[in-house]
């Protein structure tokens, strides 16, 4: 088993930093990568950030990463209140598995209470902004290290 760290990024995440800046901030998925790249390194890990908008490609990459990665973070975006295939691809992972999201999804709309990731991930971290994936790359090199 290689030392890498699958981070995929669901829909409209290639928009970040220009996209309701108020509620996702003006950090793009370019600043995320770099902070996640400084943290993974500190663990001796890589990492390999990925993003589409496209729940298919999502689920194609979890299954590639059955292969390669040691872990994987995920930021479903809308597919984490709709996505059932997601969650089984997901469940196919034998890997940790971390759910982030930059808002705290729990003071939105109701809708987003619910996630079906959270059923598989071993932890959840919301609502510290970009700062929650180099949180859960951090927990990520204890879980994996």
């Amino acid at each position: 088993m290689t030392r890498t760290i699958h981070i995929l990024n669901g829909p409209n995440l290639n928009l970040l930093g220009k996209r309701q800046p108020e509620i996702y901030g003006a950090d793009t998925l370019a600043d995320v990568e770099a902070q996640c790249r400084a943290v993974a390194a500190e663990f001796g890990l890589e990492c390999i950030l990925l993003q589409s908008n496209h729940e298919g490609q999502i689920i194609d990459w979890i299954h590639e990463a059955r292969q390669v990665a040691a872990g994987i973070i995920i930021n479903p975006a809308a597919f984490t209140h709709t996505s059932v295939a997601i969650m089984d691809a997901l469940n196919t992972f034998e890997g940790p598995v971390l759910e982030v999201h930059i808002s705290n999804v729990h003071k939105r709309e109701s809708f987003r209470h619910h996630s079906y990731v959270s059923l598989r991930a071993e932890g959840v971290i919301a609502g510290f902004g970009i700062d929650g994936y180099a949180l859960a790359m951090r927990r990520m090199g204890s879980l994996v290290g």
